[in-house]
């Protein structure tokens, strides 16, 4: 029997925690199989290379294996060379004083030359997932500097907030997260964000589904409205819930494991298919249900043949609408700025072909 051939994994800020409990998950097959071994390439600057080289240590003495090898690196050209996945998770956190402006500035500064040494050096099918904040705006400089990628192939991460939005649900229904589908993240992962329940399920007695609206409505038994706990309850906890896990837990890097975990989630439905269900992606826009061609914007998607497709037909209502309205012009936002500073060509917003 022939050995698979080792998919090759790209891990930036290898030496955060995200990373952290990220690298040992991919590396025992959580993300493509137990089944398919995985080349790790841990990318870090040079101030996290002993970090890194120490969890490259541990993965060794973790005997996994579908770990073919791993290594450790401050090269961009050596750290992308034949990715053919990339998880660019490093990025430049929001420091006291610093203005908006002033994070995509810095942020700009890391993932336009990750984006052009993707393009030299990572493999022909490379699909990258950009975890690092700004996510959606991080994708669209990083693909920006990489014209031979199609667009398509960049993506930001709005799983964490999808997973937290049914972990929220399945407990307030007190249902299994598995017994939910169909939920939807509109928008810019920030503040802005937008979690809807409207046109999701939750399984009931023998594979029968009910929506969502009227299942919550039922729960809440008239201790409040559900478009009331919707708006005060359930979209703030979502949107906010990393800064309730750190304020918790008092560290920083609190959330680290469940945005791993979303991470892995991710880049497994990209390539293994979703089932009936979507899930929530930030994905190049094709203009789809308004938004700008071009803005990184977290939609419905599912993944046919390994690409991301936005689910279409959809109709959401008058109050979500606007919410979608105001993250999609944050993003918009967001664009001019990294165009005003040069990052990206005014006006840039490459769609699929």
């Amino acid at each position: 029997m022939s050995t698979p051939t080792p998919v090759t994994v790209t891990v930036t800020g290898a030496g955060g925690q995200i990373g952290y409990a990220l690298l040992f998950r991919i590396a025992s097959g959580a993300m493509f199989g137990p089944g398919t071994p995985v080349r790790l390439q841990l990318l870090e600057i040079p101030a996290g290379m002993k970090s890194a080289e120490g969890t490259a240590l541990e993965l060794q003495d973790c005997a996994f294996g579908s770990l073919a090898s791993v290594e450790v690196t401050s090269d961009p050209s050596r750290g992308f060379e034949g990715a053919n996945v990339a998880l660019l998770v490093g990025s430049r956190p929001r420091g006291a004083g610093m203005e908006r402006g002033d994070l995509l500035a810095a942020n700009g500064a890391v993932f336009g030359p990750q984006g052009a040494a993707i393009n030299a050096h990572a493999a022909k099918d490379v699909r990258v997932l950009v975890v690092g904040n700004p996510a959606n705006t991080n994708a669209l400089i990083a693909a920006a500097h990489a014209p031979d990628v199609p667009p398509e192939r960049f993506s930001a991460m709005t799983r964490l907030d999808h997973n937290r939005a049914l972990a929220q649900l399945a407990r307030t229904l007190d249902v299994p997260v598995a017994g939910i589908g169909n939920v939807i993240i509109w928008g810019n992962h920030s503040a802005s964000q937008v979690p809807d329940i409207s046109h999701g399920w939750v399984q009931g007695p023998e594979g029968t589904r009910r929506p969502l609206p009227q299942a919550l409505t039922e729960a809440l038994g008239g201790t409040c409205s559900l478009e009331s706990w919707l708006a005060e309850t359930f979209i703030p906890r979502v949107a906010k819930r990393g800064a309730e896990i750190i304020a918790v837990r008092g560290s920083s890097s609190a959330a680290s494991a469940s945005a791993a975990a979303a991470a892995i989630d991710h880049v497994h439905d990209w390539v293994s298919g979703t089932t009936d269900s979507w899930t929530s992606a930030g994905v190049v826009s094709d203009g789809s249900y308004g938004v700008p061609r071009g803005l990184v914007s977290s939609f419905p998607v599912h993944s046919r043949d390994g690409a991301w497709q936005i689910q279409q037909g959809l109709e959401p209502g008058a109050e979500v609408r606007a919410r979608i309205s105001a993250s999609v012009s944050e993003l918009a936002e967001e664009r001019e700025m990294v165009a005003s500073m040069g990052l990206i060509e005014r006006g840039h917003g490459r769609t699929g072909r």
